[in-house]
């Protein structure tokens, strides 16, 4: 009877959980994959790879929202079953509220290895991945960043003006390609047409001048048609891995060369770990490995719903001051990080400091308990 009513327990908290992420989590996306349309507007990349990039956001999303989300699923649950008297099987089968207040717990448990799994591992990967189509993507795009009399510069090495804009025709048209770090040129074209002939991606220019500039030496050509190849230039949008998107095994390594291997005039360990990110790489350690932690303490604070009487004259007011601690927690436990990333001691510090806030209110609900029995 008593594994019935565990499981059944379970069930509702997994699938209240479920049906809250996907419906909030959906919405985030998105307003946020509405945010992302500079994207294919302003950087010129294609649809597939637009959604591509926006789809493998969507557990960095989950991740961010999955405490609140199980906070507000252990509310609902305990609530729904107080106002139900479901909360009386529990005890009439002897199951005590220190017993029920464990299994929450050990719910909460499951709850943190999963989220542990999702910033540790799965977060990174798809952050990367998502990365990675704008590392394999060129400009697909070209003739839907370029407006009318607007220098647009979004593509690496490449800026392009145009006095008028007919879908892929263009008029009085000056171009500017940087060719090294000594030479570059300048196109001045009375028209063009942008072409797509089996990927080979191209700017047919008309009746125009190229003006070549190499340190002190400058050349001058005219030509009646000229074809700018432009599959070789690249969108401006940042295609090397944030620290949000290193993997875990790499972060651990870069925080153990910033904390212990830094020579005096030593700024750059390996690609995408340096001194200048010192702060940052402390931060999103205790984000991965540390910060999870805080859903046992949520589960915590929320199992101690069951000390509450409904009959109490504060009933009302005792739900809304456990509802607040709880919120103030979740912020707190995220604020306290920016504090925690000077140096190794304050990093430590702050895990021991989730413990030992578990601890506090484990056992202040033990002690509430413990003297309501007697």
């Amino acid at each position: 009877m008593k594994n019935l009513i565990f499981k059944k327990l379970l069930y509702d908290i997994n699938v209240f959980f479920f049906i809250t992420t996907i419906s909030i989590a959906s919405i985030i996306w998105i307003i946020q994959a509405v945010n992302f349309l500079d994207i294919i507007s302003e950087d010129g990349h294609g649809i597939k790879v637009y959604f591509l990039y926006t789809i493998f956001s969507l557990p960095k999303i989950i991740s961010k929202i999955l405490p609140f989300i199980y906070f507000i699923t252990l509310i609902q649950i305990i609530t729904q079953y107080e106002k139900a008297n479901t909360l009386m099987i529990y005890w009439i089968n002897g199951i005590s509220k220190m017993k029920f207040s464990n299994i929450i717990i050990s719910i909460s448990f499951i709850y943190f290895l999963f989220q542990l799994f999702m910033s540790t591992l799965f977060v990174p990967y798809s952050l990367d991945k998502g990365r990675s189509f704008f590392r394999s993507s060129n400009i697909n795009l070209f003739s839907a960043i370029i407006k009318e009399k607007q220098f647009v510069d979004v593509i690496e090495n490449l800026t392009i003006f145009s006095d008028k804009k007919n879908n892929n025709f263009l008029e009085n048209i000056i171009i500017k390609e940087k060719i090294n770090n000594v030479e570059s040129q300048i196109i001045v074209a009375k028209n063009g047409e942008f072409i797509d002939q089996d990927n080979n991606k191209s700017i047919l220019l008309k009746d125009g001048k190229i003006i070549t500039t190499s340190e002190n030496n400058q050349n001058i050509i005219d030509f009646e048609n000229f074809n700018l190849n432009l599959n070789k230039f690249n969108t401006n949008t940042i295609t090397t891995p944030k620290i949000q998107e290193m993997n875990s095994k790499n972060l651990v390594k870069c925080l153990f060369f910033l904390s212990n291997q830094i020579k005096e005039g030593e700024n750059f360990f390996f690609p995408g770990c340096t001194l200048q990110i010192k702060d940052a790489v402390f931060a999103e350690v205790l984000k991965r490995f540390c910060l999870p932690f805080s859903i046992v303490i949520i589960g915590a604070l929320s199992s101690m719903l069951i000390v509450l009487n409904k009959n109490d004259e504060l009933y009302k007011r005792q739900n809304i001051f456990i509802f607040i601690i709880t919120i103030i927690t979740i912020f707190i436990t995220e604020l306290f990080i920016d504090f925690s990333t000077a140096n190794l001691i304050r990093m430590i510090i702050y895990p021991l400091t989730l413990i030992l806030l578990f601890i506090i209110i484990y056992f202040f609900q033990y002690y509430k308990l413990k003297k309501e029995t007697n």
